[in-house]
């Protein structure tokens, strides 16, 4: 997969006043976190390669029944996700992957070689994901990896337990493995849905500290899985690409998730606050619309279909006269008449503002 040169990485932070691109919360200092991290007397040696024990306790304790030994601490949940693919495809094995979806669900699968199937969510039906769709494709036996995202990115859409349990028997019947990307599991706007691998041992469950702690320098996640030999699998992956993790950044971590029930409550109440804010803006225009998200800190808007725009001018517009920028929908593999929204990240100023160019710009770009 090319480097997406479009990324706010590439293009430079400095050029864009108002970025509405970002998945995430906004990046917070360690002095916003208001914990005692206590880091002087740390080891800095290579570390347990499974993780920090704290870490792993703490991620254990976010699950009915998991223990510490459940959950393979990684350098962020692209790298649980990559582990996850190269640990359980060979070249030809087959896999079936929900899109949209993370790149790295897509994309690794496919540089192994592995034949993917894929299921297109869609606007018309609410991004709502139809496990007999699922069903379809995958091969009794023959399957190897069955990959959703919940909540969803780029739409913030959640599926229910109903929907999640029936992907659970759907796999154990057919031998496969579900893996379920749970990084926006902690910023749900409703109850949560518990997490996926406390329900069956055929399930690998990926979050991180990325999103919803605002701590994506840290660059933690993990693989959770009941499955001993499995984890065993993932373990053996992690050690071919980094051996351990960050001792420091570990240690970090779990300070901070040990800490969720203080930590997470204001970041919560601060991204449903801005979640009304797009709620008012979309009302009160007429060029855009989204599904609602459920839970993580972004949406996929689209442009209606009875309006008439020129996409590549909309974006060029977006950034160049108004310093905005989203996350056009080719990174998601489908047409720029969408774009992810993220509405997490920017300050609330940012994001006003950001939300106003969106429309100036739709209106200079319609045909």
């Amino acid at each position: 997969m090319p480097i997406e040169v479009e990324s706010p990485e590439q293009l430079g932070y400095d050029t864009i006043t108002n970025n509405l691109s970002e998945s995430s919360v906004a990046d917070r200092r360690l002095r916003d976190l208001g914990l005692d991290l206590d880091l002087d007397d740390l080891l800095l040696c290579y570390g347990d390669h499974l993780g920090d024990p704290l870490l792993r306790k703490a991620v254990a304790a976010g699950g009915e029944g998991l223990h510490p030994d459940h959950v393979l601490v990684t350098a962020g949940a692209a790298a649980a996700l990559f582990c996850t693919a190269t640990a359980l495809l060979e070249p030809g094995d087959h896999a079936v992957v929900v899109r949209t979806n993370y790149a790295t669900n897509l994309e690794t699968p496919r540089a192994i070689g592995a034949d993917l199937d894929v299921v297109d969510l869609c606007y018309e039906d609410g991004w709502r994901l139809d496990v007999e769709r699922v069903a379809a494709l995958v091969r009794d036996g023959a399957t190897r990896l069955i990959s959703v995202t919940q909540p969803h990115n780029p739409t913030g859409t959640m599926f229910d337990l109903a929907t999640l349990d029936a992907l659970v028997a759907l796999a154990e019947r057919t031998g496969a493995v579900l893996l379920v990307d749970e990084t926006y599991r902690d910023l749900t706007h409703g109850d949560p849905l518990p997490v996926a691998a406390t329900r069956a041992a055929n399930v690998i469950s990926v979050s991180s500290m990325s999103k919803a702690y605002g701590l994506p320098g840290l660059r933690i996640g993990w693989a959770v899985c009941q499955d001993a030999a499995l984890g065993e699998r993932l373990l053996a992956a992690k050690e071919q690409v980094l051996i351990c993790g960050a001792t420091l950044d570990e240690r970090i971590a779990g300070t901070v998730l040990a800490a969720r029930s203080t930590v997470l409550p204001p970041i919560l109440d601060e991204v449903r606050r801005r979640l009304r804010i797009v709620r008012e803006w979309l009302a009160a225009q007429a060029a855009f619309e989204w599904v609602e998200p459920s839970g993580g800190v972004v949406g996929l808007v689209r442009v209606r279909p009875e309006v008439a725009l020129d996409s590549a001018r909309f974006y060029d517009v977006l950034l160049a006269e108004h310093g905005t920028y989203v996350g056009p929908g080719h990174w998601f593999e489908v047409d720029d008449r969408h774009f992810r929204l993220g509405y997490g990240w920017p300050t609330e100023p940012e994001l006003r503002a950001g939300l106003a160019a969106l429309s100036a710009a739709a209106e200079a770009a319609a045909t």
